[in-house]
């Protein structure tokens, strides 16, 4: 693969680190596949209208204006903060609450809370900010958001 522009990566929600297999999980890789492909037994757990309803449902879990006010000042201190050259977009901000809403339904709660916001702020903004000095694998861009979520006090 290849680095993609700003622009592609703004349209993706998250951005997760899976890494590397221990070595015993990678054995068990080598030998599971040896005749055959998992992907050759795979079946779905879900159907289509499944996931349409789970998005319904996520649309209708409750966000207060205070999460939506807390959401709004960690977009405009990343626009502010002179460690990041570009900040978080508009979409970035949609992006945040809808993956809270998400987090919030898998968690079985109705509504939004700080914490919601907070544990996939680094997933969802990370890659939609742009260090004024990089660092390896977009660290930088890390660490600043961490500031970030550091200083924006959280709504009670």
């Amino acid at each position: 693969t290849y680095p993609l522009p700003e622009s592609q990566l703004d349209r993706f929600l998250l951005k997760t680190r899976v890494g590397y297999p221990s070595e015993k999980d990678e054995k068990e890789v080598l030998r599971s596949q040896t005749l055959v492909h998992p992907i050759e037994a795979l079946k779905p757990v879900v159907s289509a209208q499944d996931v349409l309803g789970l998005q319904r449902a996520t649309r209708e879990v409750r966000v207060d204006d205070a999460i939506v006010d807390y959401v709004v000042a960690i977009a405009a201190r990343t626009r502010e903060t002179p460690r990041l050259a570009v900040g978080v977009s508009p979409r970035g901000s949609l992006a945040l609450r809808r993956a809270a809403q998400a987090r919030a339904l898998v968690l079985g709660r109705d509504y939004v809370v700080p914490d919601d916001v907070k544990a996939l702020a680094l997933p969802v903004l990370a890659h939609r900010v742009v260090a004024r000095d990089p660092g390896e694998n977009g660290e930088r861009a890390r660490d600043a958001l961490g500031e970030v979520l550091d200083k924006v006090a959280i709504p009670l």
